[in-house]
């Protein structure tokens, strides 16, 4: 799509993130004052946030071997634990430190989400293991990421994309898993990654009652606007039975071409189904903040939903409460309500020598159901 501006070869993931940030603080609205009214963009009125706890990093996942990872992205598996699926990872503190593998998994058995999501095992064994082979770096591409992953059936699939440095994403793809998250397998399914100019690299799913498994997406530059579209469950590794949401001839409708449903830039994405609504959690990287948006359908129009901050940033030294320095991600936790909502949330701090803080939290968020 023309006007916008996508990554070049070999961008790495910081210049994404400190662009980011050094863009909402020149606007005045990294650890500034809330903006928007009820309804409105940005706006956080009675939302109560706090941060549970630390869920990767030295002492807690150092028996993995693996102190330092992001995303962190649950699913309720087939045998009633969570999966949390990781990307870049290493095995030191600091980005670049030793083991490095992307994807990687952990389980929970956790029952309640407020004391705090802890670890009964890692995929792979006594350490956290890449979901499958692969080398880091290779004559074709650097890392594999996870975007979402989604239980359907009996089976969980994962949509990953494949990088020639940061942001470069060759193509994107599904792998499957029908045990609970122990082994993968690939589905076959590819997409480009010029696909929709560039716009279907990075996803969110949720399957519908209607049988549909309903697909938001954006590009990996973060600055890219959102898309949507649709797949009946069944055919979730069939590329070409994707329908998207677009507008033409004054009207909106599937099967038209692909039309940004929210304009702006944006990163990791999050869309689940609570207490009968539709919640899309997204990175906002043009503000610097993470934000939810309560909808009746997937197609209700973004412009005007009901939308809230979750996660605003700040400076670092300056966190406290929902003020997070250099955050990103934010992925909805199975067993979480729309009143009681837990999140878990990366931090990246960039531009230091070691690259750390580069880890995932757990943030819980009451107030959010719409009144």
């Amino acid at each position: 799509m023309t006007g916008v501006r996508r990554p070049g070869p070999g961008l790495r993931r910081s210049t994404f993130l400190r662009a980011s940030a050094a863009a909402a603080f020149g606007a005045g609205r990294v650890g500034g004052a809330v903006g928007g009214a009820p309804g409105g963009a940005g706006g956080s009125e009675g939302l109560r946030v706090v941060k549970v706890r630390d869920l990767t990093g030295p002492g807690i996942t150092t028996r993995f071997r693996m102190e330092a990872t992001d995303l962190g992205i649950p699913v309720r598996t087939p045998d009633g634990r969570m999966l949390f699926v990781f990307g870049d990872t290493f095995e030191e503190a600091r980005v670049g430190g030793g083991w490095w593998r992307s994807p990687v998994g952990l389980h929970s058995t956790t029952a309640r989400l407020d004391e705090g999501i802890t670890w009964s095992g890692a995929v792979g064994g006594r350490y956290a293991h890449q979901l499958w082979a692969y080398e880091h770096d290779n004559p074709l591409f650097s890392t594999q990421l996870p975007s979402d992953v989604i239980l359907l059936g009996g089976s969980l699939f994962l949509h990953v994309s494949v990088h020639r440095g940061w942001g470069s994403v060759l193509w994107s793809e599904i792998w499957r898993s029908e045990d609970s998250g122990t082994t993968w397998r690939h589905t076959g399914a590819r997409f480009p990654g010029n696909a929709h100019g560039g716009l279907f690299q990075l996803l969110t799913w949720a399957l519908g009652e209607d049988g549909y498994v309903y697909v938001y997406s954006t590009g990996y530059g973060r600055n890219g606007p959102l898309l949507l579209h649709r797949v009946r469950a069944e055919a979730v590794a069939e590329p070409t039975a994707y329908e998207p949401w677009g507008y033409r001839a004054g009207s909106w409708a599937w099967g038209h071409a692909p039309t940004p449903v929210l304009e702006g830039g944006f990163g990791e994405l999050c869309l689940r189904r609570l207490d009968g609504r539709w919640l899309l959690v997204c990175f906002n990287a043009g503000e610097g903040r993470i934000e939810a948006f309560v909808l009746d359908r997937p197609t209700a129009d973004l412009a005007r939903a009901y939308r809230r901050t979750l996660i605003h940033g700040t400076a670092w030294g300056q966190e406290a409460g929902p003020y997070v320095a250099q955050p990103y991600g934010g992925y909805v936790v199975p067993g979480s309500r729309l009143d009681d909502l837990h999140l878990t949330v990366s931090q990246w701090r960039t531009g230091t020598e070691t690259g750390w803080p580069y880890r995932v939290m757990q943030f819980r968020v009451r107030g959010l159901e719409p009144h």
